[in-house]
């Protein structure tokens, strides 16, 4: 077996990647991601012309915005529409939900509770572990300073 020095292999990587068009990636991010975020302020103001107060309106944003984004990944959308938006696509809602959907999907042939249940939280759950316990200790620093 040839080794290959750190060089040459490094000469190898950069020939065969294509240089990224920084510009052009970041103007598509920032089109797609405002484009989710306009259609969420869009629901926002439909919910409340039909008679939601600001909070329920807001509650059905992040319910429409999770829906969409499931039915995409679902349907095998979102991923093409992540492939030509890039990180636009990763706005968090429909990004967390689009992570939450793939490995269910992946592994619903191996069914509802080892494949379903078991990787439906695959990517998402230490997000959730991370975010409980960020929330318990955020809400405990101000118990205690309001003690003070």
């Amino acid at each position: 077996m040839k080794t290959v020095s750190k060089e040459a292999y490094s000469r190898r990587v950069e020939e065969a990647s294509p240089p990224s068009p920084l510009g052009k990636d970041c103007l598509l991010a920032f089109l797609s991601g405002g484009t989710i975020c306009t259609l969420g302020q869009a629901l926002c103001n439909l919910y409340q012309a039909l008679g939601a107060s600001l909070p329920q309106a807001r509650t059905g944003v992040s319910l429409s915005l999770i829906f969409l984004s499931a039915l995409l990944t679902a349907l095998g959308l979102y991923d093409n529409l992540a492939k030509y938006a890039g990180a636009g696509t990763l706005v968090p809602i429909t990004g967390f939900a689009n992570s939450m959907v793939s490995p269910a999907l992946e592994f619903k042939s191996e069914g509802f509770v080892t494949g379903l249940g078991a990787k439906l939280f695959s990517v998402a759950g230490p997000v959730l572990v991370f975010g409980i316990t960020a929330s318990v200790v955020y809400g405990l620093i101000l118990y205690g300073l309001s003690l003070l």
